[in-house]
């Protein structure tokens, strides 16, 4: 095993120093810096392994062994509009579409913004005048804990989005970041990263998808920063429908200034393997945010949602609610914690995990955490684990409905106070769709 995560840092490095001399005349001193640091971090470190307390539940050893390798700037998988047609969400009058990681100018639009609105692709942001904007966000001191698969990602930034938001500005309808894996002539690792910045009184709502045209194996390695300006508000859906043979790993940071307000949904149904790692830090008084989500998985899937919602101000809220539907042999695992700092008094955060087991062989592991410093504060958590109520299932069987039909209802009841939380209709119908055919259901007496 330390041979093999040997070689594969070693595969990292060689694509590392292709990009770097590639890079070397196009991209500022201080992101090559920047780079060259985060490369350095993960040679140190490396993927994590079950040893680490949280990636206990979750073996990343199939993306060590992968052989992925980092797509080339010049790599191009001929797709046209109407491939890409049905992953766009048609309210979303803006778009990034990328590619296997690469950004394809032809697939996108960023005609229809208000003055001032930034989105745009990186390369086209460094050669502006936000490249300052870039700098002073994603330049910011790292981590010392930041784990391998954050490093690899910021080792590897070199394509990725902008959403910048001046002070006032309100964007309407949505903004979409569309990632797509497709066929490759090799085993495409990629690397997305997102930064939004919403400064005072702006807001805007983002729709995050990541999508694979084909059943081909691959590795997405994501990291997403939101910074959220005084009395700001951005509206975040992530929705993940990876090929079951691809790896999906993301991270997400928020930092909310006071009374700003951060709403993320995320939905995940892809993926071989999947893990979600959710950071909101509530810097200043007065800061919301909600951090929602729904998995579904069947037989052979295992999603990972971790997350730290950090309250270091007083008079903050916070409300986090996930769900979980397990079919077959499939595993999830949940662990969120809600830290609440000695000068955080007033404090009102809320926590819940509930799973719903549809086979004997699914298992979900789940752990809610509080951790309270403050006295002058209202937390609650919980996380519940069963299989449909009899009860409930008896009740629609005596009204004539069949015994399958009545789970699938009682399964899409489940699911649907998370999927009706989502405001953008195309997204929830392609949601309905997948959650329906995942069951194998037809809502139709």
């Amino acid at each position: 095993m330390m041979a093999q995560a040997t070689k594969e840092k070693s595969s990292y490095r060689a694509a590392f120093e292709v990009m770097q001399a590639e890079d070397a005349r196009c991209l500022p001193a201080w992101l090559l810096r920047l780079r060259e640091t985060a490369m350095e971090r993960f040679e140190q470190v490396g993927f994590p392994t079950t040893d680490v307390e949280d990636w206990k539940y979750t073996n990343t050893g199939a993306i060590t062994k992968g052989a992925f390798a980092p797509v080339a700037a010049d790599a191009r998988v001929e797709l046209g509009a109407d491939d890409v047609a049905a992953f766009l969400a048609p309210e979303a009058s803006s778009r990034l579409v990328f590619v296997n990681g690469v950004y394809r100018a032809e697939l996108s639009a960023t005609e229809n913004l208000p003055a001032g609105v930034v989105v745009a692709d990186f390369a086209t942001a460094f050669a502006g005048e936000h490249e300052s904007v870039l700098r002073a966000y994603l330049a910011r001191p790292s981590d010392p804990e930041v784990d391998g698969f954050n490093a690899l990602n910021a080792a590897f930034l070199r394509e990725g989005a902008l959403v910048y938001l001046p002070k006032g500005a309100q964007v309407s309808a949505p903004i979409q970041l569309l990632f797509l894996s497709a066929p490759a002539t090799q085993t495409a690792a990629v690397f997305p990263r997102v930064l939004v910045v919403a400064e005072r009184e702006s807001a805007a709502t983002i729709i995050e998808s990541y999508a694979s045209t084909g059943e081909s194996r691959s590795f997405t390695n994501a990291v997403v920063e939101v910074f959220v300006g005084e009395n700001a508000r951005v509206t975040h859906y992530k929705v993940q429908r990876e090929s079951e043979a691809a790896f999906h790993i993301a991270t997400t940071n928020a930092e909310l200034e006071r009374s700003g307000v951060y709403d993320l949904t995320t939905i995940t149904l892809g993926a071989q393997l999947s893990r979600h790692g959710i950071g909101v830090k509530l810097a200043h008084e007065g800061a919301e945010c909600w951090v929602d989500g729904l998995y579904l998985v069947g037989t052979g899937q295992h999603a990972d949602t971790h997350s730290l919602i950090d309250h270091t101000s007083p008079h903050c809220t916070s409300h986090q609610l996930y769900k979980g539907i397990l079919d077959g042999k499939s595993r999830a695992v949940f662990n969120g914690k809600v830290f609440v700092h000695k000068d955080a008094q007033k404090t009102d955060a809320q926590q819940s995990n509930k799973n719903l087991l549809l086979s004997n062989e699914a298992r979900v592991d789940t752990k809610p955490q509080l951790e309270i410093y403050a006295d002058d504060v209202k937390c609650a958590h919980g996380a519940t684990v069963g299989q449909l109520e009899e009860e409930e299932l008896f009740y629609l069987v005596s009204r004539g409905l069949h015994t399958d039909l009545a789970r699938n209802l009682l399964t899409y009841g489940f699911a649907e106070e998370l999927v009706e939380k989502i405001k953008i209709e195309s997204i929830k119908r392609q949601l309905d769709e997948a959650i329906l055919n995942r069951l194998h259901a037809r809502l139709e007496v």
